[in-house]
């Protein structure tokens, strides 16, 4: 079959750091409730010099190939340790741009799971720039976690997805419901009615405000319900700030779901404000799903 052809299942960049682990333990529960193969992939960036070091260059290559069998043999390591029956288990290691390289490869895969941050020099940041690129380019879902936030006992805590009312969610609730389903957990479905911090303003009606809210959940949510009867849906109707309430609720929840942009009037953007700081934030793993 041909490398174009070839499904890649649940894909995970992995590249030995804590976070990289953190992505092969969710990887390895989701593989084996889906059933799904996995492909560990690790890329080997290529080495920018401005004059000729032939010697030092070729040891570091060869440095590099080492190393990259050594990530792929630990992944595989994690990987089995959390779940044994996962098969089979593919490895690739590719040599170009970090980015280009998963981008391109999420194009076959049913969707990519990746650390929030890497072993780069700014691997403290909230969101490495590898997966904040990947929000943006990843032609798949793509799910980001934190080392510390995926636990066993997370195992019965609800999936949540946030639901803003545009046509542009639908995916991420046909994710969402999906993942409920299998895991056999509840579903909370997040709605908020403003983007911007609100205060109480005298004569606000904010009976209406949760009215039609709940008339917006009844809107998306319809069909899916039926769908998938298993699943039973908590509605939560807040006021402002969807990310903020998204984060807060997080710990509670073993998945987040949020689609990769939203109801402001930059909808055309790859990806929005509230995707960019849940994905960030969430002490939780996230699901950015494309619209």
């Amino acid at each position: 079959m041909s490398d174009e052809l070839t499904d890649l299942g649940i894909l995970v960049a992995v590249d030995g750091s804590p976070e990289s682990h953190a992505a092969l333990r969710w990887a390895a529960r989701e593989a084996a409730l889906e059933n799904r193969r996995v492909t560990l992939m690790h890329v080997v960036a290529p080495i920018v010099v401005t004059w000729p070091i032939d010697a030092i260059a070729a040891n570091y290559y060869e440095w590099q190939e080492d190393n990259a069998q050594r990530v792929i043999e630990q992944a595989r390591e994690v990987l089995t340790a959390e779940a044994p029956e996962v098969n089979p288990v593919q490895t690739e290691v590719r040599h170009g741009g970090i980015v280009p390289e998963l981008t391109e490869a999420s194009k076959r895969a049913h969707l990519i799971v990746i650390g929030s941050r890497g072993l780069g020099p700014v691997g403290g940041a909230a969101l490495g720039s590898v997966s904040r690129a990947l929000l943006h380019h990843a032609q798949c879902p793509v799910v980001v976690t934190k080392e510390g936030v995926v636990r066993q006992e997370d195992r019965k805590h609800p999936v949540m997805v946030g639901i803003d009312g545009s046509p542009a969610s639908e995916n991420a609730i046909a994710f969402a419901f999906d993942e409920a389903s299998r895991r056999g957990v509840d579903l909370i479905a997040l709605h908020a009615w403003s983007d911007v911090a609100v205060f109480p303003i005298l004569g606000m009606d904010w009976h209406q405000y949760e009215e039609q809210g709940h008339e917006i959940l009844s809107e998306r949510l319809a069909g899916w319900k039926e769908r998938y009867p298993d699943v039973h849906v908590q509605r939560r109707i807040v006021c402002d700030k969807p990310a903020r309430w998204l984060v807060d609720e997080a710990p509670l929840c073993q998945l987040v779901v949020v689609g990769n942009r939203g109801r402001g009037g930059a909808t055309g953007l790859l990806l929005g404000s509230v995707s960019t700081k849940v994905a960030e934030s969430a002490q939780a793993p996230v699901a950015v799903v494309r619209s």
